[in-house]
Parts: structure tokens; C-alpha cells; sequence
């Protein structure tokens, strides 16, 4: 795993420096339109958003993941050649929701030159009322629950309608299509988890990412660290974990794909001290997707995956439950 080191003021300097000229400076006219007739193309932030990308714009854009397996977007730093990626797209697709911290700053400055959309952001705040989004506060993760990750395939047709008007039956039909698919993804999520037993419905894992399929799958969900991985947990927190695993018998913690896995092995020895065994049930893909060629490779996969290892580590049945779902889109 990669340590990233963070940004000091002179770096922050030198940042400014490298992105003034690729960006440009003050009052930048937007790109709106352009001429897709011969193909465009997109970047998306995150593996999870170029699949849903891929799927609704199909033949009409070739589609770039900036980041890539095992790159936690929280604290990823932008590199010069990530920015020349960025500013020479037609179109540019983020979460949001402080999802990509580090390259906040770059994507707003990006905006005054490529249309730059917030997909989940744009979900959690249209498409969820307020109580849901109370509930869930400003939680980036929102591809946990596939229902609520189909929204995003709304909001890109919409946007690529925009773009490319000719084309926008087709993206609304790849949309529908790709909605289609996630209700059969959330309903294969609701028999495998619903096979765990109810006394053992405890998710733990290294940062809290799966909020949203706790709620969607009656799941308790407890992360070492905050929504963000860039938060830190404390003694007296890790403490309480253990306490609170001891006293549950809960048997398997979960590593995740992006996030060192020392926390974890903190609440295995801690437990060990107690008592108690406590093994890592599988490693969860949170924050990006698996690489290539691995059962989690797509969006699709990825969750199969995730709900899977879930199961089968907690007690439930994985293995009874059947998949039906379309080709999955990391083509």
C-alpha cells in the first residue's frame, strides 16, 4: 500500500504553479456543447462512475477511469498528468460529497473550462428526501446500494443529452436498461445478506463506506474510522470496538482494498486479549473497484463480491443465492 504523504504549504505553492497554465486563469468561458457526432471523451473520478458512464454513453464516448484499483480517493494527490487528463476531456464526472478531497480545489477550477458534474451528489441531493439524506449525512458512498447508484445513470443520460441531443434516446434507453440491472443486483444483495443470521447482522471494516448498504439491507454497520479515510481513529475508540465485539461474539472484522489494514489487526489482538477470536472475514472493496481481472473488476462485481464475502464470513449462505443479471459493463 501506498503511503501518501500530506501536502505542506510549499507543495501547495508548487501546486498552483503547475495547474495555473493547464487550467488557466481568471474568468474562463464554460464549455457547454460540443460536437459529438464523431465521439467524445469522458473522464470519470472513480471506477464505480465509469461503469455507469460506459453503460449509458456506450459507442458514443470513450470513457477514462482517472483512478484506478486500489487508490483511495480521499486522500489521493493529483498528479500533473492526472490534470492533463482532466482538462482534455470533453466532459468530466465526479462524485462529490468530498468524496475526492484532495482534488477538490482542481475540479472547481476545472468547471470554468469542462462541464464537471458531481454524479452522487447530485442523487443525494435531488433523489433522496430530507429525512434520507439526515440520516445518511453527507456520505459520498452512495454505489453501496445499487438502487440508489441506478439514480446516477439518470443523471449522466441527462447530461449527456444535453451533450449530445442526437444521441439522447439511446442514453436514456441505456439508462433504463442499466436500472434494469441494478434492481437485479439489489435483489440478489437482499437474499445473500438476508441469509446471516440475525445476531451476528454486524458489518465491521476499516472506514465507514457502507452506511448505505446497511440501511438498504438491515445491516449494523460500525467503521474503525469515519466516513472519510483521512480521519484517524483513536485509542479509546478502538477499545470500545473491541468491547463492543467481545460482548456481541461477533466473529469476522473485514480489511478493505484501499485502506491499511493495521486498525484491523489492532481489534484482532485486542480481542485475542480478551478472549475472544476474531478473524478477518475477507477483504471488501470500498473505494474502488478490484483489478483487472478479478471477480470485481466491474461495478457489477464488486458488489456480488463485497455481499458475498459478507455472508459467508458472518454466518449466511452465499452459495444459495444465484445472480441474474445482464453482461456486466467494464468493457
Amino acid at each position: 500500500m501506498v503511503r501518501i504523504a500530506k501536502w505542506n504549504h510549499v507543495a501547495l505553492i508548487c501546486a498552483a504553479l503547475w495547474l495555473a497554465p493547464l487550467l488557466g486563469c481568471g474568468q474562463a468561458e464554460r464549455i457547454t456543447g460540443g460536437d459529438a457526432g464523431e465521439g467524445y471523451t469522458v473522464t470519470a473520478t472513480t471506477g464505480m462512475i465509469g461503469d455507469v458512464v460506459r453503460a449509458v454513453a456506450g459507442a458514443r464516448a470513450e470513457v477514462r477511469d482517472l483512478l484506478g484499483p486500489g487508490t483511495d480517493p480521499h486522500v489521493y494527490t493529483p498528479r500533473r498528468s492526472d490534470v492533463a487528463k482532466l482538462s482534455g476531456s470533453d466532459i468530466v464526472f465526479y462524485n462529490g460529497l468530498h468524496l475526492e478531497g484532495r482534488m477538490g480545489d482542481l475540479l472547481g477550477r476545472l468547471s470554468a473550462r469542462v462541464p464537471t458534474h458531481p454524479v452522487a451528489e447530485i442523487v443525494w441531493r435531488d433523489h433522496l428526501d430530507e429525512t434520507a439524506r439526515a440520516e445518511a449525512g453527507e456520505d459520498p458512498h452512495l454505489w453501496m446500494d445499487p438502487l440508489l447508484w441506478a439514480e446516477v445513470a439518470d443523471v449522466v443520460a441527462a447530461i449527456l443529452s444535453e451533450y449530445d441531443p442526437e444521441h439522447a434516446g439511446e442514453y436514456h434507453a441505456n439508462a433504463a436498461a442499466w436500472r434494469s440491472e441494478m434492481e437485479r443486483l439489489a435483489d440478489y444483495a437482499q437474499q445473500v445478506l438476508a441469509t446471516i443470521p440475525e445476531e451476528r447482522r454486524h458489518l465491521i471494516t476499516a472506514h465507514d463506506a457502507f452506511g448505505y448498504m446497511g440501511r438498504a439491507y438491515d445491516i449494523k454497520v460500525h467503521g474503525i474510522q469515519g466516513i472519510s479515510s483521512s480521519s484517524e481513529a483513536g485509542l479509546q475508540d478502538l477499545n470500545r470496538l473491541v468491547d463492543f465485539i467481545v460482548e456481541r461474539q461477533i466473529p469476522a472484522v473485514f480489511i478493505e482494498s484501499t485502506i491499511p489494514d493495521r486498525n484491523v489487526r489492532a481489534l484482532i489482538e485486542g480481542a485475542r486479549s480478551r478472549g475472544h477470536v476474531l478473524v478477518v472475514g475477507g477483504e471488501l472493496y470500498s473505494d474502488a473497484m478490484g483489478p483487472s481481472g478479478s471477480s470485481a473488476e466491474t461495478y457489477v462485481g464488486m458488489i456480488e463480491h463485497n455481499v458475498s464475502t459478507i455472508a459467508a464470513a458472518l454466518g449466511g449462505s452465499p452459495g444459495a443465492v444465484e445472480m441474474q443479471t445482464a453482461a456486466s459493463h467494464g468493457d
